[in-house]
């Protein structure tokens, strides 16, 4: 069994939001699988179905970005199941826009929901798709960066970008994650 954590905050008024492209990967992820992510369950929308002939699990934590650990957690007790069957999709400024990056282990590099997961997991060591959202011009607000919508020049790349995260987690599925960074860390 392996289950995916998309990051973001719930409602619409987030919905294009830059933080909120943890949820667009797994939305898209969920389409393309054929899985329904509506169950409301361990704090999260949830969903489940087979892939590649492995039970998945897709989870977007309705916490709002910052206590997405708690919705994890749950999760993690409920089926008894270790974090290294996770695979956490997120924003990151670190990583420019349009690239996509695999690793697994790192510290939360001031994200406060991944600093939330190893708050609520106790490691830093778990797999991670970080999707670049690059960093705001000198003297933006991060804060108002990330919570704000995508530009239109962004949106037309964006399908791309998230196509290609999706493919990722497809790989990784059938593959180990070092292979799989190998593969997409390009």
């Amino acid at each position: 069994m392996k289950w995916i954590v998309g990051l973001g905050n719930p409602g619409a008024a987030y919905r294009n939001n830059r933080h909120n492209v943890g949820f667009m990967v797994v939305d898209r992820a969920a389409e393309q699988w054929g899985i329904s992510v509506t169950t409301g369950k361990f704090k999260a929308l949830v969903g489940e179905g087979m892939v590649k002939g492995e039970k998945v699990y897709l989870l977007k934590p309705m916490t709002y970005m910052n206590l997405s650990g708690e919705s994890m957690r749950a999760f993690m007790d409920f089926y008894k199941v270790p974090i290294e069957d996770a695979l956490v999709v997120y924003d990151d400024m670190d990583t420019p826009f349009g690239q996509i990056r695999l690793r697994y282990q790192g510290s939360a590099g001031g994200h406060n929901g991944i600093k939330s997961i190893i708050q609520h997991a106790g490691t830093q060591t778990f797999n991670r798709l970080r999707i670049g959202v690059s960093r705001p011009s000198p003297g933006f607000s991060i804060v108002d960066y990330v919570l704000a919508d995508f530009t239109k020049e962004e949106s037309k790349t964006l399908p791309d970008m998230i196509q290609k995260a999706v493919d990722a987690l497809e790989y990784s599925l059938e593959q180990p994650f070092d292979k799989t960074m190998a593969k997409f860390n390009v």
